[in-house]
């Protein structure tokens, strides 16, 4: 299931604009269903292991989290934190953007530019940094890392 945004694809801005249009939720629904995340976390983790050709070993030592709690979430079996969230998206290499869509597929709250600690990360993803400089970064602000070193 791809989550890229196609010309087809409406806004979030569109989407609610409709929502408030709307006197049928079911016909709302219909029409909207391509717009729809529907897939859950694990497997929208797992599409992205497929499109980056990385292997789970590859996002552990990528993201300095524990070997079985990483397979856990890939399984399913686990729910991460926005954090832990955070240090998969370190060992997957995603994108600033990548990042923002998983975050909201899993129902946390995105990274916001106004955050000083969340613009640190996004400063981070933008510049293709490893998690260890990432967290350089967040330590030398006096701020809360990535990874191990947060439960």
């Amino acid at each position: 299931m791809k989550f890229e945004t196609t010309d087809s694809q409406k806004t979030t801005d569109e989407l609610n604009n409709e929502i408030q249009a709307a006197t049928d939720i079911e016909d709302y629904l219909t029409k909207n269903k391509e717009n729809m995340l529907t897939c859950c976390l694990s497997e929208h983790l797992n599409m992205l292991l497929s499109q980056k050709g990385i292997s789970r070993a590859d996002v552990v030592r990528g993201s300095l989290l524990d070997r079985a709690y990483v397979y856990q979430i890939f399984s399913g079996e686990k729910n991460p934190s926005r954090d832990k969230l955070l240090a998969i998206a370190f060992g997957l290499c995603l994108s600033d953007t990548e990042t923002q869509k998983m975050l909201k597929l899993s129902g946390n709250r995105e990274l916001y530019a106004r955050d000083e600690r969340d613009t640190l990360i996004l400063f981070a993803l933008q510049h293709k940094k490893t998690i260890l400089e990432t967290n350089d970064l967040l330590f030398s602000h006096r701020l809360t890392t990535l990874g191990l070193t947060n439960e």
